[in-house]
């Protein structure tokens, strides 16, 4: 049992837990509790940590999933070191990060349908890692194929992002690329169509046809997208408000829109 937070790999696993170049350098992230771990692809996992208060109480089946991967009992406070929760769940693990091509984004992968047409999110300086990993997880939901993020984004393997998608982190192919306008031109060449959800919007969102190979633009939580970014979509497509509110959530638009997607590709 580890039980100093002196010891050199716990110290490691903070630096990956707090540092987005330590995630980098270490080509790694980190993730937290069973349910995460029993969704990781076993390639994919280096290490696993486990506090004896969890295996009091784990299943027979926990138990020997955390024994195949070898896992390395810590003490409690270890744990609490270690992990970005306040109360943390008590099994923790380091697990390798994706490298996905541009062609793997655009080509897109949806496990319910292998012929589904690309539908794609296309996402500028989203900041909020809980909105990032929202998008994610409900993206997942919408059978989005893939996500192309600006690099002035948030780290899509910052602890909360990855707690936020609740698994969708495994199954959903990314990129960040240094220029949105100039992957959007790319997209129109392979004949994704490319919608930005904007406030000057002159057509409804529910007003398009999304069965066709489809890209949604949502820019940044404060300041929405970028004039060039937006100039380079096909259209731009309004969610209209009713009330007194001036804009949606990121997260919420992006559910909004591909959930659309969704509805019309079901027919």
């Amino acid at each position: 049992m580890i039980t100093s937070t002196n010891n050199d790999r716990v110290k490691q696993v903070v630096a990956y837990v707090q540092k987005s170049k330590a995630r980098k350098d270490g080509d790694v992230f980190v993730i937290e509790g069973m349910k995460m771990l029993r969704e990781a692809p076993v390639l994919q996992v280096r290490e696993v940590y486990v506090t004896q208060r969890f295996l009091d109480k784990a299943t027979e089946e926990d138990k020997e999933i955390l024994w195949r991967y070898g896992a390395e009992e810590v003490a409690d406070d270890v744990m609490k070191k270690m992990a970005d929760t306040q109360t943390p769940q008590g099994v923790l693990a380091v697990v390798s990060q994706y490298h996905y091509s541009e062609e793997e984004v655009l080509k897109g992968y949806n496990k319910d349908d292998e012929g589904a047409k690309p539908l794609i999110l296309i996402l500028e300086n989203i900041q909020d890692p809980g909105n990032l990993g929202t998008m994610l997880r409900s993206g997942e939901g919408a059978g989005v194929t893939g996500v192309i993020l600006s690099k002035g984004s948030a780290d899509i393997y910052n602890p909360k992002v990855i707690r936020s998608t609740m698994g969708s982190i495994f199954r959903m192919p990314f990129i960040y690329v240094e220029s949105l306008p100039e992957m959007i031109k790319k997209l129109s060449a392979n004949g994704i169509n490319t919608y930005a959800a904007h406030l000057k919007g002159k057509k409804s969102y529910d007003e398009f046809d999304y069965t066709k190979p489809t890209a949604f633009l949502i820019g940044n939580e404060g300041n929405g997208l970028t004039k060039e970014t937006a100039d380079a979509a096909t259209e731009y497509i309004l969610i209209p408000m009713k009330g007194e509110v001036e804009s949606m959530n990121a997260a919420t638009s992006a559910a909004i829109l591909t959930f659309e997607a969704s509805r019309q590709r079901r027919g």
